[in-house]
This record gives C-alpha cells, sequence and structure tokens, in this order.
C-alpha cells in the first residue's frame, strides 16, 4: 500500500518546495497531481495566508514581490 499525503499536507509540501509562487500555483499542481476537493480543503484566510508565506519564502525565482492585485487574485482562487 502507497501513503498518499491529504491534500492539506501535500499544499504545504507543493508551497515550501519552492515549485510555486502563489497559491494558485499550489492548487493547479494539486489539481494536476489527481487531488479532489482542492477548495474544501484549503478553504479559509488562515490556510491562504500560510501557504502564501510559504511560497514567497521558498519559490525558487527568489522572494516575490507580492502586490495588491496578485493577494486579491489568490484570495479568490
Amino acid at each position: 500500500m502507497t501513503f498518499r499525503p491529504t491534500t492539506l499536507e501535500r499544499a504545504y509540501q507543493l508551497a515550501g518546495s519552492g515549485a510555486c509562487r502563489t497559491v494558485s500555483d499550489v492548487k493547479q499542481a494539486l489539481q494536476i497531481e489527481g487531488y479532489d476537493r482542492i477548495q474544501d480543503s484549503l478553504y479559509g484566510g488562515t490556510i491562504t495566508a500560510a501557504l502564501r508565506k510559504l511560497c514567497q519564502a521558498h519559490y525558487v525565482g527568489g522572494p516575490a514581490e507580492t502586490s495588491t492585485a496578485d493577494q486579491d487574485e489568490e484570495e479568490d482562487a
């Protein structure tokens, strides 16, 4: 039997991996990996803010300067 992390666990792994620049990138990666009910699992301002911080801190492209428009898009995603 193969262990598969929950949607929330995998979201934190992706955000901390340096591969995702935004929370939207994390959600897209989860969808590509075949996770279901992503919106339900990552719902809420606290989770979104935590994932956003991880993405910004670890993104391989360097520290991202996030504009207000980018933050609004992530909150709506």
